[in-house]
């Protein structure tokens, strides 16, 4: 089975999904070269790409090469979207996602993400603005609903197709749930059965076994992973192998998780400058702790990096401390 968006087809099923403050390039280009069907942006403000906002616009730059790359825009007025839509039109990317599931306190309280949801026909007329001012298909990223009261996935994943969405993205939880523990797989096959075009889940996928669970039990085009994927950039190697039917490929070595976490924090500093990378680079590297022997004591020491000299120094203290504890 092959996933398409408009006339680009993904070259896996695992997709990676946007989140703010992680997904820059370095950790886009990652995730691409262990195989993500397709990379998103960090969110970007439509309001702030209208003013014209160089930081914004960093956001989104540069494209990532490997396989398709997607901009994600926010924002809860239908003509501010069309407008920033065609404000990127010249910049380097494959499709716009729409984000209608951030739960996040600031951006709701603004109406837009999660929000949303509240609104099917808003969500509709915000697609069919962004669709009339951009020449990329256009693609969006929703949840269940608001809360249990008003589950409106289906609805919304209606009038966002009938408005010419090309591709819809369930997170199978409610804005009140926020990202409490377990899923509502039903409400990802409810959506893939109201819609013509690709739906892909999204939700609580740490393993192969859950990459397949989801696609047997919703019969949806695909999963995204997000947060599963920080620190181990090699799951998209074992969910693709096995929804392809390979054998597991074999788990990386402590060289290799660290020298993917050195050449990640690199190119953070390259992009943005030591200054601003290395606060950003503490949570990614608490997340290539996981696992690892003494894990507490290594998140502690990620927390403090200041310089990239400092990042060298973590990751001697990570091989010492796994021989250590394996004496």
């Amino acid at each position: 089975m092959e996933i398409r968006i408009g006339d680009i087809t993904l070259p896996h099923r695992a997709v990676f999904g946007p989140m703010a403050g992680f997904t820059d390039a370095p950790c886009r280009r990652l995730m691409a070269a262990h195989g993500a069907g397709f990379t998103v942006s960090e969110m970007v403000s439509s309001r702030a790409l209208t003013y014209g906002d160089h930081k914004t616009l960093s956001l989104l730059r540069p494209a990532t090469k490997g396989a398709p790359y997607g901009v994600q825009l926010f924002g809860e007025v239908p003509e501010i979207m069309g407008q920033a839509a065609a404000c990127i039109e010249g910049e380097d990317f494959d499709f716009l996602d729409i984000n209608m599931g951030c739960p996040a306190p600031k951006i709701v309280s603004g109406g837009a993400g999660s929000k949303l949801m509240l609104h099917p026909e808003l969500c509709g007329e915000i697609v069919a603005q962004v669709k009339a001012h951009t020449s990329r298909p256009v693609t969006v990223k929703m949840r269940k609903g608001w809360d249990d009261e008003h589950v409106t996935a289906v609805a919304c994943a209606v009038a966002c197709q009938q408005a010419g969405a090309s591709l819809i993205t369930v997170h199978a939880r409610t804005r009140a749930q926020m990202y409490i523990p377990g899923i509502d797989l039903a409400i990802i096959r409810a959506v893939k059965q109201a819609v013509d075009i690709p739906v892909i889940g999204n939700g609580d996928i740490q393993t192969p076994a859950d990459a397949l669970a989801m696609l047997e039990q919703t019969g949806c085009d695909g999963v995204m992973i997000a947060r599963g994927a920080l620190g181990d950039p090699w799951l998209f190697e074992r969910v693709n192998a096995a929804i392809e039917g390979l054998p597991e490929p074999p788990a990386p070595n402590l060289q290799a998780r660290m020298n993917a976490l050195r050449r990640q924090v690199e190119e953070m500093v390259e992009l943005k400058g030591e200054y601003t990378a290395m606060p950003q680079a503490r949570a990614q590297a608490i997340h290539y702790m996981k696992g690892l022997k003494g894990a507490a004591a290594l998140r502690r020491a990620a927390c403090s990096l200041t310089y990239l000299s400092d990042l060298d120094s973590l990751i001697d203290t990570v091989f010492t401390a796994q021989r250590k504890l394996s004496d």
